[in-house]
């Protein structure tokens, strides 16, 4: 797998049983559909960008708990070193949004406007908020972080990559 954009699916967190397998956390909305199907992916270390390829020998489910098997580890000391790594996949090989959702990669660079037209600036991303995601808008060296809530984002076109907003008063001089 050439460098490029990764996107994550989840998280070994320990080695499980004495077969190599390891404990996952899912890190995607339909883990299930994910996983079943999943025969390559990649261990990363994000920090220090570490890529390691990796074929998938089998991944089955026991409630909400994941477990899978890497090609050629058989035993829970192999499996250790990938414990605290990320199983990630090419951004080309996600699953499709579901209808009506979009991932937030695709709208980099996306028009941000007010209903009555006026430009705000370019969508830039996601920070991660405790009431709710805030969306990065850029325009001219300043950023604005706009709450991704429905009384505010009125409509996101993924076709014309162009996002309405609905902001209260104030909230683009903070």
């Amino acid at each position: 797998m050439a460098p490029g954009a990764l996107v994550v699916v989840g998280e070994v967190l320990r080695p499980w049983g004495l077969g190599g397998e390891v404990r996952v956390k899912p890190l995607t909305d339909r883990p299930e559909e994910r996983f079943r199907h999943l025969r390559e992916c990649v261990l990363w270390e994000p920090a220090a960008d570490r890529r390691e390829e990796c074929r998938i020998a089998g991944c089955r489910f026991d409630g909400n708990a994941l477990f899978v098997r890497m090609e050629g580890v058989t035993s829970p000391e192999a499996a250790k070193r990938f414990s605290g790594r990320l199983l990630a996949i090419a951004q080309e090989d996600v699953l499709p949004a579901p209808e009506g959702h979009f991932y937030p990669w695709e709208m980099v660079g996306a028009v941000v406007e007010t209903r009555d037209g006026r430009r705000v600036g370019l969508f830039m991303g996601v920070e991660d908020s405790t009431a709710q995601p805030l969306w990065i808008v850029a325009e001219n060296g300043r950023e604005h972080l706009v709450p991704a809530v429905p009384e505010i984002v009125v409509d996101v076109n993924v076709a014309e990559r162009r996002i309405v907003i609905d902001p209260p008063e104030g909230l683009l001089d903070l």
